[in-house]
């Protein structure tokens, strides 16, 4: 159980990592391939404003990340249901505002994180 809570984790930090990085760094370039509904004429006046989302993104694949580096077992559990939990509601609060395409991506990878992790403690 701890090795494929691990690798849902890991995998969660990923995408995170890589939505960070086409927010912060690629918006008017990958940016416009991930969101091909969004007007192509908005990307470059948001691409601050894309950054900015993509920083937090990035936070939270760091907290996801560092919970490999937890050796307290206790410590370890919370801290992941933590930014599991901050993955999960920003997934949800995405899939009603945005698309429910990002119930998939974000917050249902989150929820089972969090399913798997109640039933190993």
């Amino acid at each position: 159980m701890e090795i494929l809570i691990k690798i849902i984790i890991g995998l969660i930090a990923l995408i995170h990592t890589y939505i960070m990085w086409f927010e912060m760094f690629a918006w008017e370039t990958r940016g416009r391939k991930v969101f091909r509904n969004f007007p192509a004429d908005l990307f470059t006046p948001t691409k601050v404003l894309a950054a900015n989302q993509g920083l937090y993104n990035g936070f939270l694949a760091a907290g996801l990340y560092w919970t490999f580096l937890i050796e307290n077992a206790e410590w370890r559990t919370n801290i992941s249901l933590f930014f599991l939990s901050c993955v999960a509601v920003a997934g949800l609060y995405g899939t009603f505002t945005a698309s429910k395409k990002i119930f998939f991506v974000q917050a249902l990878p989150a929820l089972i994180g969090i399913l798997l992790v109640f039933l190993n403690r």
